[in-house]
């Protein structure tokens, strides 16, 4: 449980950035 939070932080994150980025 914890860790699919976890990922889907970390994916939420990763997707803010790459349309920063663009």
């Amino acid at each position: 449980m914890i860790l699919m939070d976890n990922i889907l932080m970390v994916l939420s994150s990763l997707i803010l950035i790459v349309f920063v980025l663009v």
